[in-house]
């Protein structure tokens, strides 16, 4: 028997679709039900490598992992991410199809369809629920001819459809009635239910908006969800970065981190278990700061590593990268920003740029080439000097080769599930033999509690910081577990027996 589906679509980006839906599939893993995750096309430039070596946006990785299964290409079959304000890398099952326009993807789009309803009909298949997840805003007239994502995929499957709202921007109740009324009939009848989400205060303020919006639109007030600043939720929307002007310790203490927020930066969430630690302050900035020295500086991994190259040296960043090195702040630069390290980036394909060469900022003795496949994997490795493990997953078009004489920060023992013996990644040391300056080609380096722990305690040390060890590892949040925690959340302010019989659910 097919599995049954609901979908969430919103009035806007960012008003909270992605961890709604890993809300969702927690609550029926919670009650026993085999439930997958869903989004026809997705744009991001935070992906996730599936174990077969498929690229799909992170936010589904996520979901997956909230639904106890293992992420796979069909739970996303288009992901776009942007490489200029024009432009997108067109990912289809997991694969690079080529860089297109954004009218040249409007006309590929149609050849979409198919591939979209046979990865969704294929989980249908194997699963006893699929939560759908919408794009934007399905209201938008300008792209609702061509449109994959939102209601030609609800009316694909007959699904019904909780609208979410995010009070927080302010203005709900127009979000909600506008693009309401902005859907045709047939659509209207698939919105089941409206949700407001990320409100602050009292909730009894809101009743009589809620009462009216029922009255007008004949659909029900599925809930009003609580602002929650601190999910511990991998989102994969840039808009949650904070930029900081202003850094300072708060008890001297804590280890300063800034990442420098690349115009565009990719797979932001390898920060995510470093910012959860009780002694480190992560920050993003958008410009140099001329007044604080952070104890840890990082290039992010990049879209666009050249265009990104060239936005560091006419921002002045790379006069601030080397007065932090030149005062002994170690520097770390992850895929795109470990090939920014080097001396020269080679592109002779034009993969990414016209011209085929480029100045490196210098640190590291490497030369990236360019060449048109991409490298996408998940990988286990140990570090060099612990020899403790870590995993993660490499995602980047690109060779990089450096001199004799350094060392690797990596061996990797496995890629694609199996056993390999190579290398990645390099780093240099300081005078007093201390990690200098390290790149490598691995996402979620810092996931994995063991490594990261010890990265940091060198870091401290290096800071003239006393060192914390196991004694204190991450937030106490962190115990339990964040999908629980959301999803009884959402449990508690929403009318469950309104849901479970949307859902279908006796």
């Amino acid at each position: 028997m097919p599995a049954k589906t609901i979908m969430v679509q919103g009035t806007a980006s960012n008003v909270g679709k992605s961890v709604l839906v890993s809300a969702l599939c927690r609550m029926l893993k919670n009650k026993g039900f085999k439930v997958a995750p869903f989004k026809a096309q997705n744009m991001a430039n935070n992906s996730y490598v599936t174990l077969d070596g498929g690229e799909i946006g992170r936010a589904q990785a996520v979901q997956a992992e909230a639904a106890g299964i293992k992420p796979s290409v069909l739970m996303n079959p288009v992901l776009l991410k942007p490489t200029t304000d024009r432009k997108s890398q067109i990912v289809v099952m997991g694969k690079p199809t080529g860089i297109m326009a954004a009218m040249e993807y409007q006309k590929y789009k149609k050849s979409l369809i198919p591939v979209v309803e046979k990865s969704l009909r294929s989980l249908m298949a194997s699963y006893d629920y699929v939560v759908i997840e919408g794009a934007g805003s399905p209201a938008e007239i300008n792209l609702k001819k061509h449109d994959i994502v939102n209601m030609s995929v609800a009316k694909m499957v007959s699904s019904p459809v909780i609208l979410v709202g995010d009070i927080d921007k302010g203005g709900v109740f127009a979000q909600l009635i506008g693009t309401f009324e902005l859907l045709d009939a047939q659509e209207k009848k698939l919105v089941k239910a409206f949700l407001i989400n990320k409100f602050r205060g009292d909730k009894k303020i809101l009743d009589p908006g809620l009462d009216w919006i029922e009255k007008k639109t004949k659909r029900k007030i599925l809930g009003v969800i609580p602002y929650l600043s601190n999910h511990g939720i991998s989102e994969e929307d840039s808009v949650v970065l904070q930029d900081s002007h202003s850094s300072q310790r708060a008890d001297g203490k804590k280890l300063l981190i800034h990442v420098i927020r690349l115009p565009r930066i990719s797979n932001f969430t390898d920060f995510e278990a470093l910012s959860k630690e009780n002694d480190v302050l992560l920050q993003y900035i958008e410009k140099p700061n001329r007044h604080v020295l952070p104890d840890l500086l990082i290039i992010p991994g990049s879209k666009s590593t050249i265009a990104d190259l060239k936005a560091l040296w006419s921002s002045g960043f790379v006069d601030y990268i080397k007065r932090c090195v030149k005062a002994g702040v170690p520097l770390v630069g992850i895929c795109g920003g470990y090939q920014m390290l080097g001396e020269r980036i080679l592109d002779p394909q034009h993969v990414e740029a016209n011209k085929s060469s480029c100045e490196g900022l210098g640190f590291l003795p490497t030369v990236t080439v360019f060449r048109r496949e991409k490298t996408a994997a998940q990988v286990k490795a140990i570090h060099v000097e612990s020899q403790t493990e870590i995993e993660g997953y490499e995602i980047h078009m690109g060779c990089t080769q450096g001199r004799n004489g350094h060392s690797p920060l990596f061996k990797i023992t496995e890629r694609h599930g199996m056993a390999i013996e190579d290398f990645d990644g390099m780093v240099s040391t300081s005078t007093n033999g201390e990690p200098f300056v390290m790149g490598t080609y691995i996402h979620g380096v810092f996931d994995l509690a063991p490594f990261r722990r010890y990265f940091l305690d060198k870091i401290r040390k290096i800071a003239s910081l006393n060192p914390i060890g196991n004694a204190k590892r991450a937030s106490e949040d962190e115990a339990a577990d964040p999908y629980d925690r959301l999803a009884k959340l959402v449990e508690d302010n929403v009318d469950m027996k309104f849901l479970n019989q949307v859902l279908g659910i006796r």
